[in-house]
């Protein structure tokens, strides 16, 4: 049987903010955001709000019909070159959420220099799944149907894996390495990878 899918809206918020926050308590790149675990549980919730925020108001998030996975993406336009707003964003989300939390910002401002700019694309920022469910294909189902989706219309897609495992499953779905790996400073490694569209079959 095949997963329901769902484009989420505002009133879903509180459900993506929660799944995200559980789904990347122990995600690497957020152990580096805040190293201390304490820390982690008061604060994390808060970049989850940011993070979903920007993608109610400007994309498109992906929803299991149960709300146990999701997948945050952006359109990115082939000219991505709006100086104030890619430098204030990552300042704004810290101010936000952390404003004595360093990383927070340095996290925006490192992804968005290896971000590719030039070809309009698709850019899966996140994606979640509940702890209780993870292993079960809901991840691959929510970017299989987005893959499709680029697939009809001929976009290519981009993300930053952010553990060696997601790195694997993105590359069986068609990811290639895109560039030098970031190592971000005494902390994990991310993987930028991008996928070109495939010829669409039609049903």
């Amino acid at each position: 049987m095949g997963v329901a899918i769902r484009t989420a809206g505002e009133g879903d918020r509180d459900l993506v903010v929660r799944l995200l926050d559980e789904a990347f308590q122990d995600d690497p790149v957020s152990g580096w955001v805040f190293p201390g675990a304490a820390d982690r549980r008061a604060k994390h919730a808060g970049l989850m709000a940011a993070f979903t925020d920007v993608v109610l108001a400007s994309g498109r998030i992906d929803l299991t019909e149960d709300g146990s996975a999701c997948a945050l993406w952006l359109s990115m336009p082939a000219d991505e070159h709006d100086a104030d707003a890619e430098d204030d964003g990552p300042a704004q989300v810290r101010q936000a959420v952390d404003p004595d939390n360093e990383r927070i910002e340095a996290i925006g401002r490192l992804t968005a220099a290896i971000h590719p700019s030039g070809r309009a694309h698709a850019y899966l920022w996140m994606i979640g799944v509940t702890p209780g469910r993870q292993s079960e294909g809901l991840g691959t189902a929510l970017i299989e149907s987005a893959l499709d989706r680029c697939d009809r219309e001929g976009q290519p897609a981009y993300l930053e894996a952010s553990n060696a495992r997601s790195r694997k499953l993105y590359e069986r779905l068609g990811f290639q390495l895109a560039g030098p790996v970031l190592e971000l400073p005494d902390g994990p490694t991310m993987w930028p990878m991008w996928r070109e569209p495939r010829p669409h079959r039609a049903s």
